[in-house]
């Protein structure tokens, strides 16, 4: 289906008074079953210590229970935010990020500044200035920042050294490339060159798409900037901490790998040869986990690697998770 398509069949649902289209950021927040958590998530951006003007926009993307719009036309309707809220009819991680940046492009045509958070996460006062001034003071056209982890249970604690949940740096500066967009800001330049869809439905059940967009902006010679102190908390429930769910983390960002690999690889040689590293990754991956519980001393943090290092090789086999299909979402 066409890009107009989908946006004709997207529905506005709520929009705040006197809503000023000329500002220069956008917050976008995808949302997916889970009004409670959009609601501590829309207090944070109220609670934002900044003089600048901006928007948010909205998506809800459950069509049929809609839990998300009524919370997010409350703060609209308010004055609490000015922003937009819009449904997404059809599901998935990739269409439901899409809808948000393109509405956010579109709506708001002077904005240069598009920053992400999930509807699961909260951001600290002063995240939204800071990921600004890098953007202005660094030359990068994308910036990322930490997200920390909230464990329900707090005898998890120790998990936040998984790499599951730890941030991919822990310094401030220019980096190589970030990989999750649950705190990050981009500029409008690096969504005019990769084009629409920014990203790829091929990942929408799977996930990855954000680590697909990033890589790919990387390619055409964008530049990456970490802040962080640009701090994001994401609450997470016990259900993912059990080690079945660490294990299913581990083959998803497995097969994400390799559909990023495979896709950047251009002949049938290329493609050949990734399928051979990813099957070449797993007896590796057994002297990664040696090196890792040594240091560790944590077996769920060490077999982190053998999993992903299986995912790839299965994914390989077209054997791969779907966690963002609507029948396997816990509300």
């Amino acid at each position: 289906m066409s890009t107009e398509l989908a946006v004709a069949d997207r529905a506005w649902v709520t929009t705040s008074p006197a809503l000023d289209c000329s500002i220069e950021t956008v917050i976008c927040i995808p949302s997916f079953r889970r009004p409670k958590h959009l609601r501590l998530t829309l207090e944070s951006i109220v609670a934002q210590c900044t003089e600048r003007s901006f928007a948010i926009v909205v998506v809800e993307n459950d069509a049929s229970r809609c839990e998300s719009a009524p919370v997010a036309a409350e703060f609209l309707n308010s004055g609490k935010l000015s922003g937009v809220c819009i449904v997404e009819p059809r599901q998935g991680n990739c269409r439901a990020i899409n809808a948000a940046f393109e509405t956010a492009l579109e709506t708001f045509p002077n904005a240069q500044n598009f920053l992400m958070i999930d509807d699961d996460e909260v951001a600290s006062p002063d995240w939204l200035e800071r990921m600004v001034q890098a953007a202005e003071t660094s030359g990068a056209e994308i910036v990322g920042g930490p997200v920390w982890p909230n464990f329900d249970d707090k005898q998890k604690g120790s998990l936040k050294r998984h790499p599951a949940f730890a941030p991919a740096y822990h310094a401030s500066g220019p980096v190589p490339v970030i990989y999750g967009c649950g705190n990050c800001l981009i500029l409008r330049a690096v969504f005019d060159k990769l084009g629409q869809p920014a990203f790829d439905l091929r990942f929408n059940f799977l996930g990855g798409g954000d680590h697909d967009f990033f890589a790919r902006a990387r390619r055409a010679g964008f530049c990456f900037f970490w802040v962080t102190d640009a701090v994001i908390s994401e609450t997470v429930p016990s259900t993912r901490t059990s080690l079945g769910w660490i294990v299913r983390r581990g083959l998803r960002i497995g097969a994400i790998n390799y559909h990023i690999e495979r896709k950047a690889a251009q002949t049938m040689w290329s493609r050949a040869a990734v399928k051979a590293k990813m099957f070449g990754l797993v007896p590796f991956s057994l002297y990664r986990f040696t090196r890792i519980v040594l240091r560790e001393q944590q077996a769920v943090i060490a077999m982190h690697p053998m999993v992903v290092a299986v995912g790839s090789a299965l994914a390989v086999l077209g054997i791969e998770p779907q966690p963002y299909a609507a029948s396997k979402i816990a509300s």
